[in-house]
């Protein structure tokens, strides 16, 4: 009985940790009416970000990050000897590289290929080859600017995520197993 009524209790309570936890922010922020907002310099970068580095730019940049950070976490377990240490360290780096490469080279030939073949009539050259292609993934409504950037981003992505499905497979695994014995290799020369 003491057991259903603890438990009865930790339900209860849960339900005010969340509002302690709410009024926690509030009080954090200064304010007791609403949760604090992004400054303006902070929503122009954002802004800015948004408008002027592709999906590619951003891949680059995760990849650098974790390139920075994650074999210096692999390199600090000490729950391992140092020779798995050292096997982790040059496999995670390997799949950084591997990774961040592939994911990079088939954002940016998505993003081409989409641009390639959504140009509105008026874009359309006598020099250009394959003319009647270059319309063919427009949506047939009339369109919007902001929404047929909407539209290619959409596509973009969606071809982007289907061709990853192979490459993961085809490419990021053999190139992180060939990138991975490069390094192990290359570090056992210099012991």
């Amino acid at each position: 009985m003491v057991n259903r009524v603890g438990n009865i209790s930790t339900i209860l309570n849960y339900g005010n940790l969340k509002h302690k936890s709410v009024q926690f922010a509030l009080n954090v922020s200064g304010s007791n009416k609403k949760l604090p907002t992004m400054s303006k310099k902070a929503d122009h970068a954002v802004k800015w970000i948004g408008k002027n580095l592709s999906s590619a730019e951003n891949r680059l940049i995760l990849g650098a990050s974790a390139l920075l950070t994650q074999p210096f976490i692999e390199a600090s377990n000490k729950k391992v000897d140092d020779k798995t240490r050292y096997y982790a360290m040059c496999r995670t780096i390997a799949k950084i590289i591997a990774c961040t490469f592939t994911g990079f080279t088939i954002r940016k030939l998505c993003i081409k290929s989409i641009n390639a073949f959504t140009k509105l009539p008026n874009e359309i050259t006598d020099t250009m080859k394959f003319k009647k292609l270059r319309s063919c993934l427009l949506p047939t409504i009339e369109i919007t600017k902001d929404r047929l950037e909407q539209h290619k981003n959409t596509l973009g992505t969606l071809l982007a995520l289907d061709v990853m499905i192979f490459t993961n497979f085809f490419v990021d695994a053999p190139l992180t197993n060939l990138l991975t014995n490069l390094f192990v290799k290359g570090g056992r020369k210099n012991e």
